[in-house]
This record gives structure tokens, C-alpha cells and sequence, in this order.
């Protein structure tokens, strides 16, 4: 199994082991908004989406890997890069921490900068952007301390409890 290791954390592919925890983490009502989502998954949906994991990034035009703790096989969050484009040598960025008390330990940070050396150096890309919720405060100083700049704003992108709220692009483009 091929990892992305950090001081604290790795990064791991998809197993079928991770069955309960992604249906545990997709039908978080409290997450949706962040995620998109709108309806439950259901575990047969689940099992299908992570027998089709083995897709290379190129195939799936997407990567979703596990954030575990160094000497754990349990993940505690997971880390996407999604619309990956070749021909354009970007990619989307999202992450998440699913239990709250595993959250401003630093695991995002460490999570976050083993991807972005994966997608600069592995991958060869020129940007990795993300849409974030400009009320997510944890997400905005997450990003744009490894940084990210605010490239654009979407006025009253994210409808919730009866209110519009602005969504910022934030991009990072490699240094060449």
C-alpha cells in the first residue's frame, strides 16, 4: 500500500475497511453544507464507489485518501482532490476532519502540505484551488497559510438557514 507519510499523520488510499467510516462521514447532516451534499448515501452506493477506488486520478478524475494516524489503520478524516485536469495541470482541493475533537491539532495542516508536495511534485501540477465558505474561518486560515489567495468571490453562493453567504476561490499556483 503506497502512503504519503508526515511527521504525525499518512495518507492512504481507499479500502474496503472504510466502508462505516465514509457512511459515517457522508451522512453527517452537520457537514453537508461543506460537502455539497444534499441527500443520504447508502451503504450499497458506498461499497460501489469504493470498489471502483482502484481508478487511477487520470480515470477518476479524482483522488480521496484517508487521513490515519502515524501507527493507525483507522482514518480520521479524508483529503480530496477533485476536476483534475491534466491538460490544464490543475486541481480541486477538500478536506475534512470528521470528529470535532481531531480538529486544530495541526492534522489538516500535515494532511494539506503532503498533498500539495504529492500534487506539485508527483503529479506535476501548476494549481490547486478551493471553494471555501468565506464564514469558514478554520478553512480560509487553513488554506492561505499554505498560500492560497483569494482569487475570486461567488456573492451569495451558499443558500443556509434562509440566508445567502459568499463563497471565495482561493488558488495556489506553483513557484516554478
Amino acid at each position: 500500500m503506497v502512503t504519503l507519510t508526515g511527521n504525525t499523520i499518512y495518507l492512504r488510499a481507499l479500502e474496503p475497511e472504510d466502508l462505516e467510516f465514509i457512511y459515517r462521514l457522508e451522512n453527517n447532516e452537520a457537514i453537508w453544507e461543506v460537502s455539497n451534499t444534499q441527500t443520504p448515501y447508502s451503504r450499497f452506493l458506498i461499497r460501489q464507489y469504493l470498489e471502483n477506488a482502484h481508478q487511477d486520478i487520470y480515470e477518476a478524475k479524482q483522488l480521496r485518501l484517508a487521513i490515519c494516524k502515524n501507527g493507525s489503520f483507522d482514518a480520521i478524516g479524508l483529503i480530496d482532490m477533485f476536476d483534475f485536469d491534466p491538460v490544464n495541470q490543475r486541481a480541486g482541493v477538500g478536506i475534512i476532519i470528521q470528529d470535532i475533537t481531531e480538529r486544530n491539532k495541526g492534522t489538516g495542516s500535515e494532511a494539506l502540505e503532503l498533498l500539495i508536495a504529492y500534487a506539485f511534485n508527483k503529479l506535476q501540477l501548476h494549481q490547486l484551488y478551493a471553494n471555501i465558505d468565506l464564514n469558514n474561518v478554520a478553512s480560509v486560515s487553513l488554506f492561505t497559510n499554505f498560500g492560497f489567495q483569494l482569487a475570486g468571490l461567488k456573492k451569495d453562493w451558499i443558500k443556509r438557514n434562509n440566508n445567502y453567504h459568499d463563497e471565495g476561490l482561493y488558488q495556489l499556483i506553483r513557484q516554478q
